[in-house]
């Protein structure tokens, strides 16, 4: 889309510096290094020090600029700095920032937004509310709020998962690695396994994947699993490397739930908010959840807000049961105003769709030539491509994609890499971006690819 150009910083990155990371952004990952907390992660795979952003692209310190494939962590849904979002933020900033749980016009027309974009059968049976500023604020409450309904303290949770890092959150998320050292999380957790196409095979019957064990799960008494209060899905895993389950999963999974008395959870926070094309994914589907949680890209261009959409008869808390100083902050409510209202006017869900489709088109061949590509998956802007050792064992191949990972980098674009295995390339770029960019981006990796397979096939040579 044309009208998008002017969104962007460029639409044609470039790398000026004769080595990656330049000169300046090595003294302030050494000052990082040496004043932050050690917790930092991401500058180890992508050791940048940025200056600058707008749309789709990236400036570091030494004006090198990049194609930002990361997206924030699938939080940047209308792009870095958007400047009609950034007019609504602007407004706000000058005229009410702080305002607890108060009714303001500002968070009142975002709410009634949020409804409007659910679908028209729905919108009478839904409420919303604020939590506080993260992702994991809103696994805690919805955690919370099913347990209160319910009367029941267990939780459903899927192998690949994640929900983030607070306690309740991440006791629901499934690598253990986040939970090293840690013994004291939330109880009462048991993992069911994700519908995973690529790994998965048709049983004799052609039944789906993981909804006869998920079904045993609740209605054996001998599975050991006291009836929970809710189960907690992402309706397509992020982190666990952006897989769509087949057709049916979910539908089956809440059909399941639904006929054993516990509520469904649908954790949309990374693939929610258009991310699909669909302002929740759950309505790509036939599936309806009970709750919903909502954060990352609702910001629009970065601002952190989360909350919770939930059926009105899962209403189970009163005043003051679920506080939080900063739960709906004035300036990030408006911010996603902003950028609903800017989806609306440039129809960026179908923008969403084309240039998504477009980029996975684009995969696809080099999958033709690359034996270490097992799959390329998708649906909108949130791709996933797997790379294996060996298309038939699918034995999984991280070493490549973090080599392949370097050379994208060395060459102008970002992306995070995850996955069941750590093989998984994920793409959750803005929404805005170009045919143009998808291009150029395009290019890089064609590139990059090359030179790893040349590195491998000399490997296997010796």
């Amino acid at each position: 889309m044309e009208l998008l150009k002017k969104y962007h910083l460029t639409e044609t990155p470039k790398i000026v510096s004769s080595s990656l990371p330049g000169e300046k952004s090595r003294e302030l990952l050494e000052l990082q290094k040496n004043i932050e907390g050690s917790i930092v992660s991401y500058p180890r795979s992508m050791p940048i020090a940025i200056k600058k952003a707008k749309g789709s692209i990236i400036e570091d310190v030494d004006g090198n600029q990049f194609i930002d494939f990361f997206g924030g962590c699938g939080v940047l849904n209308v792009g870095h700095c958007n400047d009609f979002v950034l007019d609504y933020v602007k407004d706000q900033q000058e005229n009410l920032i702080h305002a607890l749980d108060f009714p303001t016009e500002n968070k009142l027309d975002l709410i009634q937004k949020i409804i409007k974009n659910l679908p028209e059968s729905l919108r009478e049976d839904y409420k919303v509310c604020f939590g506080g500023p993260t992702g994991s604020d809103a696994v805690e409450a919805a955690i919370k709020l099913a347990k209160i309904k319910t009367g029941r303290d267990g939780i459903i949770s899927f192998k690949g998962g994640y929900h983030g890092m607070t306690s309740g959150a991440l006791a629901v998320t499934s690598d253990v690695g986040f939970r090293n050292h840690i013994s004291s999380l939330m109880p009462n957790v048991h993992f069911a396994a994700f519908n995973y196409p690529y790994r998965s095979e048709k049983n004799a019957i052609g039944e789906i994947d993981g909804l006869a064990a998920f079904e045993e799960m609740l209605t054996n008494s001998h599975s050991g699993i006291y009836k929970p209060a809710a189960i907690i899905v992402e309706p397509i895993q992020g982190e666990g490397g952006n897989i769509v389950p087949e057709d049916g999963f979910l539908e089956g999974l809440v059909r399941i739930a639904h006929e054993n008395d516990v509520l469904v959870i649908f954790d949309e926070i990374q693939c929610g908010f258009f991310r699909t094309g669909s302002f929740l994914e759950f309505m790509n589907t036939k599936a309806v959840p009970d709750i919903v949680t909502f954060s990352k890209g609702f910001g629009g261009i970065g601002f952190p807000i989360s909350g919770l959409i939930y059926r009105k008869e899962v209403e189970a808390w009163g005043p003051g049961s679920h506080i939080g100083t900063f739960r709906g902050n004035q300036v990030s409510i408006s911010a996603a105003r902003g950028a609903l209202d800017f989806i609306e006017k440039f129809n960026i869900a179908e923008h969403t769709k084309k240039v998504g489709n477009y980029l996975r088109d684009k995969l696809e061949t080099l999958k033709i030539d690359n034996p270490y590509i097992g799959e390329v998956r998708g649906r909108g802007m949130m791709i996933g491509v797997e790379f294996v050792k060996d298309r038939n064992s699918k034995e999984p191949f991280a070493e490549f994609v973090k080599n392949f990972r370097k050379e994208c980098f060395q060459r102008g674009l970002l992306f995070e890499v995850g996955g069941h295995h750590d093989n998984v390339l994920r793409l959750v770029p803005p929404l805005i971006t170009t045919h143009a960019i998808v291009d150029i981006a395009f290019e890089i990796m064609k590139e990059a690819i090359s030179v790893c397979m040349e590195k491998y096939s000399k490997t296997a040579l010796v």
